[in-house]
């Protein structure tokens, strides 16, 4: 499992590279949920962004945006389908990246009640 994270990671990282003028786009956050809804993400990502057997947990990321938009439009095989540019713009994905940003922690697992 942490191979495949690592692996993930190196990917998103080398694709960030070659990604030009993605970077550090300014982000609106209510679109980007807006987004994250109309394009299905919570389906795999979860509502909260925690993550579940289908995708990845976005929520308190490590990536930085320019990975995150590379990994997002070249995804390593057999995993989410691509979002090209025709999908969503990349101000779009700068806008859920925004949205990915302001979500919160999850509570401590010791404040969680055990029923």
């Amino acid at each position: 499992m942490r191979r495949s994270l690592c692996a993930v990671l190196l990917l998103a990282a080398g694709a960030a590279a070659q990604t030009k003028g993605t970077a550090n786009l300014t982000g609106n956050a209510d679109n980007g949920k807006r987004l994250f809804l109309k394009n299905a993400c919570y389906q795999c990502h979860g509502l909260a962004g925690q993550g579940g057997l289908a995708g990845a947990r976005l929520a308190q990321t490590k990536l930085a945006q320019a990975a995150f938009v590379a990994y997002v439009r070249n995804p390593a095989p057999g995993g989410m389908p691509p979002y090209r540019a025709k999908v969503m713009s990349d101000q779009e994905l700068a806008d859920v990246w925004a949205f990915i940003k302001t979500l919160p922690e999850p509570p401590a697992v010791a404040s969680v009640p055990i029923p």
